[in-house]
């Protein structure tokens, strides 16, 4: 099953007295470029967290956001470090000594100044295990997104192969009315030369004709192609790559049908072909 680069997925967990939050978003991108964002004190998990990721996902930009909060329940107070707040005030005081006057600040002010709040004290393999429990659970809801859009891009791509199919089918058909106009043309070209005989002229006539001709080979590589993205699709690993080179391929026969063609309408199912091609490119740089 092909998936998505793009999905998010969020969720939470507690754990003592702290509330762990998990965030991930991914968008396409040709490799697997990993962003994490964590608060100082979870920065020991960085490394598994990356590996935690990298066994799931191949390709994309992958944004990771682990955040923490204390919950406020049960009558819990507030831990102060109150050495924190001794030195605070000595160092304020020594500050103001040394200013024209003095200003004045609040209890919130020193509640809200770096280390005065003491974090709770949690074990660390304890938290560590929270942490790598909540990624995983947050990969799992974002794969399983991933998954449900890669299943409707699936189906974009099955929908304009099978018409890309019917064109192709089209032309084959075009074909014996195509040559029959090419031959009484042919004819013609060759009556107007009887008349006035250029034997070479003739010669480079009959060599531009005969390569305007042969379309076969053109129809059988882009039903191949076709067929090769609708087997690729149907397939259990990363595609993405896969699928943008076929897509080359596909554009590349399909521009060569149209310089050969001599004809309006094999004109025509040309640049339908080129208009499916480019619908189906525009999704696959979404699959991973």
């Amino acid at each position: 099953m092909i998936k998505s680069m793009t999905a998010f997925a969020g969720n939470e967990i507690e754990i003592g007295e702290l509330t762990l939050s998990c965030e991930l978003r991914t968008v396409n991108h040709r490799y697997c470029d990993i962003s994490l964002r964590l608060p100082d004190r979870l920065r020991f998990v960085e490394a598994e967290l990356r590996t935690a990721i990298t066994d799931k996902i191949n390709r994309g930009k992958v944004e990771l956001s682990l955040n923490y909060k204390k919950q406020a329940k049960n009558g819990i107070s507030f831990s102060i470090n109150k050495d924190a707040v001794t030195s605070l005030l000595a160092a304020a005081a020594g500050i103001e000594q040394q200013m024209q006057g003095c200003l004045s600040f609040s209890a919130l002010d020193v509640l809200a100044f770096p280390g005065i709040q003491q974090e709770p004290d949690i074990d660390k393999v304890q938290l560590n295990d929270a942490l790598i429990t909540l990624v995983n659970q947050t990969l799992t809801q974002l794969l399983e997104a991933r998954e449900r859009e890669g299943t409707q891009l699936r189906l974009l791509i099955e929908e304009r192969c099978t018409k890309m199919l019917g064109f192709v089918v089209l032309a084959g058909k075009r074909m014996p009315e195509v040559l029959l106009s090419i031959r009484n043309k042919l004819i013609a070209r060759i009556t107007e030369l009887v008349a006035q005989p250029d034997f070479d002229r003739l010669e480079q006539e009959l060599v531009l004709l005969t390569q305007k001709l042969d379309i076969t080979e053109e129809l059988d590589r882009l039903e191949t192609h076709i067929k090769e993205v609708l087997r690729v699709v149907k397939q259990n690993v990363p595609v993405g790559r896969r699928l943008d080179f076929l897509m080359q391929e596909l554009n590349r026969e399909a521009n060569t049908l149209g310089s050969k063609s001599t004809d309006k309408e094999m004109t025509q199912i040309a640049i339908e072909l080129k208009v499916l091609i480019e619908q189906i490119r525009e999704q696959i740089q979404n699959i991973e």
